[in-house]
């Protein structure tokens, strides 16, 4: 190894990203190319309009939200919907288990991670991200809705990062549901109370979710838009 690649090996990882040579970049743009085309793939073979259900991986069998993601995913089912979700335990793994229960497809978009899961035992097709932007990506274009069970931070990171696609029309005809009122209502106050009243966004955009406890109408709000409204749009 030359004495100039030790003292870039040396480096913070911030740091050595400005000193990768071309052919780790062309390696870096087919390696997403490769995992954009291997998701594509998977989406292709859900042969039904689908659905996303996020919520908290570290979720128990036990807990009430486990069991009310089981309910919503085999509302979906039974209306004919494929439920997708990250494909590992808690939340992710009601919702697939939900699914087959109803006699659904199941769906799994997982991702690799250090010091997590593996994937859950319900799905019927599944891909293992490496990186989260080609995931989410695939999570979109597999679904003509979103619902968000409580969770940490990906699902937050998922939720907002949907309302922002939607709020800035880069999707169309794409219901959000925050199922879960007590979970949910200190976020939506925070948005009423200090978004709004701040002007960080506009009154129009609490339109973008709803919130309920209902699994019959998480299943309707997107259903129906769908029905409604046909598959979301997407642009560019």
């Amino acid at each position: 190894m030359s004495e100039r690649k030790k003292q870039i090996r040396d480096l913070p990882v911030e740091r050595r990203l400005w000193f990768r040579e071309a052919d780790e970049i062309d390696r870096d743009i087919e390696f997403i190319r490769d995992e954009f085309r291997k998701g594509f793939e998977l989406v292709s073979q859900i042969d039904r309009p689908g659905v996303c259900i996020f919520g908290s991986a570290r979720t128990k069998e036990t807990s009430k939200w486990y069991q009310a993601a089981m309910d919503v995913a085999e509302g979906f089912a039974r209306e004919g919907f494929a439920v997708v979700t990250g494909g590992g335990p808690g939340i992710m793994e009601a919702g697939n288990r939900g699914a087959q229960r109803a006699g659904g497809l199941s769906v799994g978009l997982g991702i690799t991670l250090p010091h997590e899961q593996g994937m859950n035992d319900y799905l019927d097709i599944s891909y293992t991200f490496k990186h989260f932007y080609a995931r989410k990506v695939c999570f979109v274009k597999a679904s003509e809705g979103f619902v968000a069970m409580p969770g940490g931070f990906g699902t937050n990171d998922e939720l907002f990062e949907a309302l922002t696609l939607i709020q800035t029309h880069k999707i169309e005809h794409f219901p959000v549901v925050l199922f879960g009122v007590d979970h949910w209502q200190p976020m939506v106050d925070w948005v009423h109370d200090t978004l709004l009243a701040e002007g960080q966004i506009g009154a129009d955009d609490l339109s973008l979710f709803a919130v309920t406890d209902d699994p019959d109408a998480a299943v309707r709000a997107v259903v129906d838009s769908y029905r409604t409204e046909g598959e979301h749009q997407g642009r560019s």
